[in-house]
């Protein structure tokens, strides 16, 4: 019994074999995309299950023998790094990634190309070297934490530049057409490279990453057989109160499990028609009431720094966030209330990011009800007044 309390990974990356990995429409989308030669990312806020998404499909591509390349750009240094540096780390580690170490002289090659700008010899690498020396089979390059590019003290528009060239060579190099890129972060387009003409995002397949349906979710319920008494009828609830978001499902059954086997040693019997109720104290006693001491691993925490980590942003990503909690409330009184829209702007996609609000049929929304009962009004009005205070 004890085991399956580790049924359910509450953060981190799950296994491409993982029995609680929730296939969603993201999964054949991504994989489908770069199969017919599409430059592909998938960009949401943390803790929904990109890396999980990035790892299976790296797998799947394996298993019918593509090379497949996993980068992950927080590796490659910190913001006092050099674009040199930077440039030379992507390189060394495509010559390890790819068994080329023992073919190429690095030292020497990197000597050669002295003249040139560290971009250019990113270049010059994957046109003459990688696809040369890597032939009759599909590359296809996975970059995970995009966004710590964001920190780097230089621009990073030349790289999606690059990648952008690799995807305009394939009409005049067939060999680039065996080149694949995905990209994976916490960003949006417009955060990365504002050049629209020259942005790979503006050929490539945005995969959307949407939270998990009921129908999605129920291979979660086999790790809740052995603990409840009405499996299914609790997942509804479950899923009710996160809306299906990866993070918080997989940690509410966890909890789920672990009370039943702390408080009854066993099989728990929910009296029918009080499933819902049941879960409602479970959320409320182990993650809404005082949530900052119960947020293990961080969740909210992530959420709130988020919102707050820019003061000059902060109080307009809060006000937004306040007049969409008077407009629901509102709504509830009279429905004919209209929900504020979606506009692309730099602050609603900074809110949109944070994980805490989502754009439901272009209007924002709050994302679940554990969300709104955490970051309630009040909150709101206590951070408001000590961004003023400081």
């Amino acid at each position: 019994m004890i085991d399956l309390i580790m049924r359910y990974q509450v953060g981190g990356s799950l296994k491409y074999d993982d029995s609680t990995y929730i296939v969603r429409q993201a999964d054949e989308q991504l994989y489908t995309g770069l199969k017919t030669g599409k430059f592909c990312y998938v960009f949401n806020c943390h803790q929904t299950g990109k890396s999980s998404l990035l790892h299976r499909t790296i797998h799947r591509l394996e298993k019918e023998n593509y090379i497949c390349v996993y980068l992950d750009s927080f590796l490659f240094g910190t913001n006092q790094i050099t674009p040199i540096q930077w440039y030379k780390g992507i390189i060394i580690s495509l010559l390890h990634k790819l068994n080329l170490t023992e073919k190429v002289n690095f030292q020497s090659w990197w000597e050669q190309q002295s003249e040139l700008e560290p971009v250019q010899k990113l270049y010059k690498f994957v046109e003459q070297v990688l696809l040369r020396e890597v032939q009759n089979n599909r590359i296809f390059i996975f970059i995970d934490n995009i966004n710590s590019l964001l920190s780097l003290k230089f621009p990073v528009k030349d790289f999606f530049i690059w990648m952008h060239y690799c995807y305009e060579q394939q009409a005049h190099n067939p060999s680039f057409q065996r080149l694949g890129f995905a990209i994976f972060g916490v960003a949006s387009p417009s955060n990365l490279i504002a050049d629209r003409h020259r942005t790979p995002f503006n050929i490539g397949q945005a995969i959307k990453l949407s939270d998990f349906q009921l129908h999605e979710a129920m291979p979660l319920v086999e790790g809740l057989e052995e603990v409840v008494s009405q499996p299914q009828t609790i997942l509804v609830h479950i899923i009710y109160w996160t809306k299906g978001q990866p993070f918080l499902t997989q940690k509410l059954c966890q909890l789920v499990v672990q009370v039943a086997l702390e408080s009854y040693k066993g099989t728990t019997t929910i009296p029918n028609g009080t499933e819902g109720y049941w879960i409602e104290q479970l959320v409320r006693s182990r993650i809404i009431q005082h949530w900052e001491f119960q947020d293990e691993p961080e969740h909210f925490l992530t959420i709130k720094n988020r919102l707050l980590f820019d003061k000059h942003k902060a109080r307009k990503l809060l006000k937004i966030y306040q007049r969409m909690l008077q407009v629901e409330e509102l709504r509830n009184r009279n429905p004919i209330e209209n929900l504020i829209p979606a506009d692309n702007s730099e602050e609603q996609t900074e809110l949109l990011l944070s994980g805490l609000v989502e754009n439901y049929n272009g209007y924002l929304k709050v994302k679940n009800p554990i969300y709104r009962s955490i970051f309630t009004p009040q909150w709101v009005s206590r951070q408001l007044e000590n961004l003023f205070l400081s």
